[in-house]
């Protein structure tokens, strides 16, 4: 552990805001640090400063979330459009909740130590990029370029005095996700699914589909029932990969909440995908994947335990590659289940 000064001494009444607004899998990999944080703080007010999509996801963890405030977004931030004429008020609303430790989350700080500093608490902590504005040489610390997204909150966590334990991500199946999923694809889940899910957020960290198809029928050749799945606004990916396949297919792109679709993979065999958030619900649930990296770097954003999680990564990631990943874990499981 680094050494560093420690957090404030907490009571009842301590509020501590924690602002990162970002997608699925950023905030997965911040779930280690927001337990470690709320262990060292038992008895703080913990609230998350979060796009909103992230309210489904704060329900989740009743245990280390207190609260989600909604954040309106910023110039700067591509997360989303910011909502400007919100951004004074949220600020000044910020302000008089009068959090006592607000936890720049978010990265390397550039744009969001501002707005941290912003929220007028009491102590800011951090991260800030060499050579950016440091807002405070005790509670920020240099952005650990180098280290796996899931780390980099916990060095913060570190650095201000909290032993922060494991790194693992995590993600509650409830009973009504297992029924959501059995209603949406007309029944309960099979036993040998496979899981292919062709998009990603940005178009240069998608395999193409022609060679997820492929992928996709030598897996049911191999015995598994293939399963699409995608956000609404990746239909069209999903639909492309099930016209090039010869083999039959479920598509539920559109159709899976996060509940749900954490049940469908709680449930499979395998889960192919690119570089994208349902890699880390895998992580969380326990579902063996391969990962293709076809433009992002696995060092920071491949799941940690790689002899569950294969990454494979390339400009011209072969069919054959990934197939030799996904055979290795069905063996595995196999092997397991004897």
């Amino acid at each position: 552990m680094l050494t560093s000064p420690p957090m404030p001494q907490v009571d009842s009444a301590s509020r501590i805001a924690v602002l990162r607004a970002l997608q699925l899998g950023d905030m997965l990999c911040a779930v280690p640090a927001l337990r470690a944080l709320r262990r060292a703080n038992p008895r703080a007010h913990i609230a998350l400063v979060a796009l909103p999509w992230a309210r489904e996801l704060a329900g989740r963890f009743p245990e280390y979330i207190d609260e989600l405030i909604e954040f309106p977004g910023f110039p700067g931030l591509p997360e989303r459009a910011p909502e400007i004429a919100a951004v004074p008020r949220f600020l000044a609303e910020m302000q008089a909740l009068r959090f006592d430790l607000a936890l720049q989350a978010h990265g390397s700080g550039q744009v969001t130590n501002a707005i941290a500093a912003l929220f007028g608490a009491r102590r800011t902590a951090g991260c800030y990029a060499p050579g950016a504005w440091c807002p405070d040489d005790e509670s920020f610390i240099p952005y650990p370029d180098d280290e796996p997204e899931r780390l980099r909150p916990l060095r913060l966590l570190e650095h201000l005095g909290v032993a922060c334990g494991d790194d693992a991500l995590e993600f509650p199946v409830r009973p009504a996700d297992r029924a959501e999923l059995a209603a949406s694809r007309g029944g309960a889940p099979g036993a040998r699914i496979a899981v292919i899910h062709p998009g990603a957020r940005q178009a240069s960290r998608r395999w193409p589909a022609a060679r997820f198809a492929e992928t996709a029928d030598a897996l049911a050749a191999r015995g598994c029932d293939i399963v699409l799945t995608g956000s609404t606004h990746e239909r069209a990916i999903t639909a492309g990969v099930r016209a090039r396949m010869h083999a039959p297919a479920t598509d539920l792109a559109g159709r899976t909440t996060l509940g749900s679709l954490a049940a469908l993979l709680e449930s499979a065999r395998l889960l192919v995908c690119n570089d994208t958030g349902v890699s880390h619900l895998a992580d969380a649930v326990g579902t063996p994947s391969v990962v293709v990296f076809s433009g992002s770097d696995p060092t920071r954003w491949a799941p940690a335990d790689a002899a569950l999680h294969r990454p494979v990564a390339g400009v011209d990631v072969a069919v054959q590659d990934v197939l030799r990943e996904a055979d290795a874990l069905l063996v595995r499981e196999a092997a397991d289940a004897a």
